[in-house]
């Protein structure tokens, strides 16, 4: 066999492989935040290869047109001095793509910012996304409950998640509902997304931060109002409360399984912010002061 017939081989094996796989989940959104994503991905990806099938044009005409050819033994090419407009407009071109790629991906960062496009008016669920070696914990403080390695949203709501950390910086990523944001230990970072559809998502910890970070994934599973607030109900009536020493067993274990709690380590160990926010005036947590409004507010204040 010789050297053509083994690439050409081996690209119709990579060709087959490649046809079997599942599309990117970057690109298979499940939500606004997600779909703002996706769409600029896909048009950054649209103006590269407009710009390589350009310059590919262009190099086989000057190939072709240009190429080298018998001419007699005295020869002399013509002396150029070189052309302003062309040089002004090979220096433009870069400025107008790197400009215009610029101001797409600030309007798109700026959007997921922000509470969804369409959620404005809603009431959004605010979430306590903290990582351990090498866990998720996800606690709800309206609701009153908390998982380990898993969360449950519902849909057609906005969801807020304040992320931090116990141990080094992580980096809180669902590709099919939102971008990635980090988790750090002495201070808040928030992510807003929605869900428009009932599924089952794969999160992960998308920064490398030591040797169980690639198994440091959850299943975020998004289910219809009425069905989040059975789950809800189920949880408080079925599981034990998270006491103190359990979760001080859970952060100091490596790798654990799933489970639930019908109450929060907020109770006991608040998220990185004012203290005097999240506590009342006997030192006991304060669950009235834990809305919307006063979460925003530490947010800035870090």
């Amino acid at each position: 066999m010789n050297k053509k017939t083994r690439l050409m081989f081996l690209a119709f094996a990579v060709l087959a492989i490649l046809s079997g796989c599942e599309p990117l989940t970057v690109l298979d959104p499940k939500g606004p935040q997600a779909q703002t994503l996706s769409n600029t991905i896909i048009l950054s990806i649209i103006t590269m290869a407009f710009i390589l099938i350009v310059v590919y044009v262009l190099l086989a005409f000057m190939l072709t047109k240009y190429r080298a050819s018998k001419t007699p033994a005295d020869y002399e090419p013509p002396h150029d001095e070189g052309s302003l407009a062309l040089e002004i407009t090979w220096t433009a071109i870069p400025i107008l793509i790197v400009t215009f790629l610029a101001i797409v991906t600030v309007k798109s960062t700026y959007s997921v910012e922000t509470t969804p496009e369409g959620y404005e008016n809603s009431e959004p669920l605010v979430i306590y996304a903290s990582s351990s070696n090498w866990k998720w914990h996800f606690s709800y403080p309206e609701e009153g409950i908390e998982t380990v390695n898993y969360v449950n949203l519902p849909t057609d709501r906005p969801i807020e998640f304040k992320l931090y950390s116990f141990g080094p910086i992580t980096s809180f990523w669902i590709p099919q509902l939102a971008g990635q944001k980090y988790a750090m230990s002495d201070m808040l970072t928030t992510i807003h997304l929605a869900a428009d559809e009932v599924g089952s998502y794969m999160g992960r910890n998308s920064n490398f931060n030591g040797r169980g970070f690639a198994e440091m994934e959850f299943e975020a599973q998004t289910l219809t109002q009425a069905d989040f607030d059975q789950w809800v109900s189920d949880v408080k009536a079925k599981e034990k409360p998270l006491t103190k020493e359990k979760f001080e067993e859970l952060l100091e274990a490596e790798h654990v399984g799933r489970s639930s709690y019908s109450s929060t380590h907020l109770e006991f160990s608040p998220p990185p912010m004012e203290h005097s926010e999240m506590t009342d005036a006997d030192g006991e947590m304060d669950h009235s002061n834990m809305d919307h409004e006063n979460m925003d507010h530490s947010n800035k204040s870090h």
